[in-house]
């Protein structure tokens, strides 16, 4: 038997429990490849699933943790072989298959891809899957046709792990980006990765009028609720909002005015089941377009025995910033 460092959500009577603890490489679940997990990260599912305040995890046990970034240690597929780096998000991993918070993972081949040229492991998971979604969101507006010739893009959530990514992209590329944020201490950091107007998040939480004076030819929106709706009644005509989260609610009481007489599009993006050509397509414009040295100030590198504690943090929307799990870091 070969053992292996994991944390371990189980359930009882009693309710949900998490521990760290020796975990059997035969308890694995099916798949092709085996990798030596080098650092994974936690968002806000895995802090859900980790304190047990949403019903992520599907089955139990679990290995909690939707991302890491590792090396191949064995394979029966031809794709890869012992010693390639790669990395994996989405796919229902920590949630229906064993996953990224232990030393090893066993997953399908297909679910993996490549690390990009120029990308650390690290630097990887920095990114994570938070901002393979915000870059999934700018390519939608890009299949869209809107140009930032036309007018200024908004993001709300600004200062959280998907909106600063995309913050950096669309700035990149050239837009004009406004930033709405409910932490004005971050006016600063907001303005380092490219926002040049910082809007007050309490001004969009409450309902608003249908239809607003237009603002905004793009948007990308990980708030949903109220705050979508009052970025929909400012959209421009011809306008697209590319919305992949609902941190201020699932529900959308929002007018289909602005959407019919401003000919709007409402995108929705999700980035569990993309598909491979897309994953690889977005994590080649990551590593090119993404400077990790401006997400590093917000960057907190823990240990695996220190998940269980910031994952309260992170349910609870007390931390700040990007939180990256150093499980075996001297292979980076």
């Amino acid at each position: 038997m070969s053992f292996f460092k994991a944390l371990v959500i189980d359930k009882s009577e009693q309710g949900q429990s998490v521990v760290l603890r020796d975990f059997d490489e035969e308890g694995l679940m099916e798949g092709d490849v085996t990798v030596r997990v080098a650092y994974s990260n936690l968002n806000y599912k895995d802090g859900l699933a980790l304190t047990g305040m949403a019903p992520v995890v599907k089955r139990f046990p679990m290995i909690p943790g939707t991302d890491f970034a590792g090396v191949v240690e064995t394979s029966d597929n031809p794709r890869f072989a012992p010693g390639d780096k790669v990395l994996l998000t989405g796919w229902g991993v920590g949630e229906k298959h064993l996953g990224a918070l232990a030393e090893k993972a066993r997953v399908k081949a297909d679910w993996l891809i490549p690390l990009p040229e120029g990308l650390s492991m690290l630097d990887a998971m920095t990114i994570g899957s938070t901002g393979f979604t915000a870059m999934l969101c700018v390519m939608a507006l890009e299949r869209s046709g809107v140009k930032p010739e036309q007018g200024p893009a908004v993001v709300t959530g600004a200062t959280g792990r998907i909106s600063s990514v995309a913050t950096m992209l669309l700035s990149g590329s050239g837009w004009t980006v406004h930033a709405v944020t409910g932490r004005a201490e971050d006016a600063d950091y907001l303005k380092s990765l490219g926002a040049v107007e910082i809007l007050a998040r309490n001004d969009f939480i409450t309902p608003g009028k249908p239809m607003n004076k237009e603002r905004w030819i793009a948007a990308i929106d990980t708030a949903g609720s109220h705050i979508l709706a009052n970025i929909l009644a400012h959209m421009r005509y011809g306008g697209v909002v590319a919305s992949c989260g609902a941190t201020a609610g699932m529900d959308l009481q929002a007018s289909v005015a602005p959407i019919i007489l401003r000919s709007l599009s409402l995108l929705g993006v999700d980035s569990v089941m993309c598909p491979i050509e897309r994953r690889m397509k977005a994590w080649s414009r990551l590593a090119r377009e993404v400077d990790v040295a401006k997400l590093a100030p917000l960057r907190l590198v823990i240990p695996l025995s220190a998940v269980i504690e910031t994952a309260k943090d992170i349910a609870a929307k007390t931390n700040r910033g990007r939180v990256v799990v150093a499980v075996n870091p001297t292979q980076d």
